[in-house]
């Protein structure tokens, strides 16, 4: 039995955005493949945040074009295909299951499944056992891990994370990172300030800097041999302006 078509690859053409008269991307040309761990970086201001709310639909691009891939089937069935978790991620005042228990009500999942879904979830993500506390008591990497269990209980084909270990301590955002191990037939597109972690976790890299999209080049490559000026600083540790 064939499983619903595609949305990858996603490309984006000459895609710009302005605001308040100020540019702030410019020109970005990519095609993103389904597959390959994508990681977002460069330097503050780069433009990474806004590139993926860009690509997930939260904004409009001022120029260009963003075209996900397979048959238009309308933007409510696009956007079940993929899921996003912010830095601070929006949670309910709820429990921990209903947390999840609600997006499987969103998406359409009938009642009788939403528990045991929800239940698989939580412990894919490492949270058995906290289904009844309180969203808002968990901690900071519970948090981050139960937005994430809320997006895979939806199985997304493409799921954008933005900063998600930012706010984290060392060893809440390892437990992030072995989380991302549940997403096995997902295409992550991650942005992040921390080059340890985008080693860690980097199977492309895209660098951006000033709105500009520089490189985009295997993991392994970018880091041993950037090509720009600026990747080079950045790899190296100097600032950016």
């Amino acid at each position: 039995m064939h499983g619903p078509p595609s949305i990858l690859p996603l490309r984006l053409e000459g895609v710009g955005f302005a605001a308040g008269g100020t540019r702030l991307l410019e020109g970005i040309s990519t095609v993103l493949e389904a597959g390959p761990r994508t990681i977002i970086l460069g330097p503050n201001g780069a433009g990474k945040s806004l590139l993926l709310r860009l690509c997930h639909g939260l904004l409009a691009p001022s120029e260009g074009r963003i075209a996900w891939s397979g048959p238009d089937l309308g933007t409510a069935w696009l956007r079940r295909r993929q899921a996003m978790v912010f830095q601070h991620p929006m949670l309910l005042r709820r429990s921990a299951r209903a947390n999840v228990t609600y997006a499987l009500a969103l998406a359409g999942v009938p009642r009788r499944a939403r528990a045991q879904q929800a239940e698989q979830a939580l412990a894919r993500l490492g949270l058995a056992g906290l289904g009844d506390r309180p969203a808002r008591v968990l901690s900071g990497g519970e948090r981050q891990r139960l937005a994430l269990a809320r997006a895979w209980a939806l199985r997304p084909e493409v799921l954008f994370l933005d900063e998600p270990t930012a706010s984290l301590d060392p060893a809440a955002t390892r437990a992030v990172e072995t989380a991302l191990a549940a997403f096995e037939d997902t295409k992550i597109i991650m942005t992040t300030h921390d080059l340890g972690q985008a080693r860690r976790l980097a199977d492309e890299v895209i660098f951006l800097h000033r709105g500009r999209l520089l490189e985009q080049r295997p993991a392994v490559e970018f880091f041993d041999r950037p090509q720009s000026a600026e990747a080079r600083a950045y790899v190296a540790g100097e600032l950016l302006w």
